[in-house]
This record gives structure tokens, C-alpha cells and sequence, in this order.
């Protein structure tokens, strides 16, 4: 009797054991879009927020800087145009960026953004931007990719960000994985190359 009590126990411990570890890696595996989501709510971080339109040019100007890096093992050169502007709030602005690929074979890119000082993040909005998509480039191919953005009027009535006068707006480029092999096979089959 006492035998089977323990093999029970342990039977219990195992499963429990089990159950906590499956738990663990859901959270886990979620943990990334959640804390986008998140972001994106919340503009924590310094997450951008997505508009569909400006609301027009108000009172107040803020300069808008722009930074470009790319991630370790990411062969493209990549820069801002220009290296900042003054905006009008709630004025849309159209910048861009370039992007150079010098290597011998396509690669599929893709780019993580924010603002600095994080708490600009809120009332920095994105009408169209290059990020949302991945971008391909051939061999030797150097791109103009545009951004199309505004500052949210409400920046200078929050009593947090109201002293903000500079906003930087920063990309880093990150080849994505598993995409140059089937690239250069398409281009070697003389088909059009994927962008999965």
C-alpha cells in the first residue's frame, strides 16, 4: 500500500512537473507579440504608433533626427538621406532612407524602429514606412525607401513630453533567416526571388 502511495506521488509530481513546464513555454513563446502588442499600445519603449492621416500642421516645431544600423552579420549599407528636419505638428513629412546590398546574392532584410527620448513614442506616428514589410535587394541593388510620418499636436500638452524639442527616429536592419538559399535558388531556376 505504502509502495503505491509513493508511485502515486511521484506519478503526481511528474505531471504537475509537466504541466508547469508547458506553461513555461507558452508564456514563453508568447512573451515577443505580447510585449509588441504592448508597445504598440502604449508607445513604451519608444514604439511608434501607426495613423492612416496627419491632422494638419499646428503651432510648434520639433526636429526629427534619423539614425541607421544594421544587425550583426547584415552586409547592406544603410542611411538616412538627410540627417534631420523640422516638422510643423501634426504635419505629414515624407524622409528616406537607402539601403545598398553589395554582396554577390539577394538578401531579404527586415527592420526594427523606435524614437528616442521612449516617452516620444506615444505621439510619433507612421502613415507609411518601409519597416512594415520585408525588403529584398539584389546584388549591388541600392534602394530609396520612404517613411511617411507625423508629431501628434498632443506631444507639447503633455506634461511630460511638452519640453521635447528633438526626436530621434532610429532603424536597424536585420537579414532574415532562411531567405538566401531560396533566393539565389530562384534566381538560379530564373525565377522571381521570394519574400516570405
Amino acid at each position: 500500500m505504502a509502495a503505491r502511495s509513493l508511485s502515486e506521488r511521484n506519478r503526481t509530481t511528474v505531471i504537475a512537473a509537466v504541466f508547469v513546464l508547458t506553461c513555461m513555454v507558452a508564456l514563453t513563446a508568447s512573451a515577443v507579440p505580447l510585449y509588441r502588442l504592448f508597445c504598440q499600445v502604449t508607445g513604451f519603449g519608444g514604439t511608434t504608433q501607426v495613423a492612416d492621416a496627419a491632422p494638419g500642421a499646428s503651432e510648434g516645431i520639433v526636429t526629427v533626427r534619423f539614425n541607421a544600423d544594421t544587425g550583426r552579420g547584415m552586409p547592406w549599407e544603410f542611411r538616412p538621406m538627410q540627417n534631420q528636419v523640422s516638422a510643423h505638428l501634426g504635419e505629414q513629412m515624407t524622409v528616406f532612407y537607402e539601403a545598398t546590398n553589395p554582396t554577390d546574392r539577394p538578401i531579404t532584410g527586415t527592420a526594427t524602429f523606435n524614437v528616442t527620448p521612449d516617452k516620444a513614442g506615444p505621439y510619433f506616428a507612421k502613415i507609411a514606412c518601409f519597416c512594415f514589410t520585408e525588403q529584398v535587394l539584389e546584388p549591388g541593388q541600392t534602394i530609396a525607401m520612404p517613411v511617411t510620418f507625423f508629431v501628434d499636436p498632443e506631444l507639447f500638452t503633455d506634461r511630460e513630453t511638452r519640453e521635447l524639442r528633438t526626436i530621434t527616429l532610429s532603424y536597424t536592419f536585420f537579414e532574415k533567416e532562411g531567405t538566401t538559399e531560396t533566393n539565389s535558388a530562384a534566381l538560379d531556376s530564373g525565377a522571381a526571388p521570394t519574400t516570405n
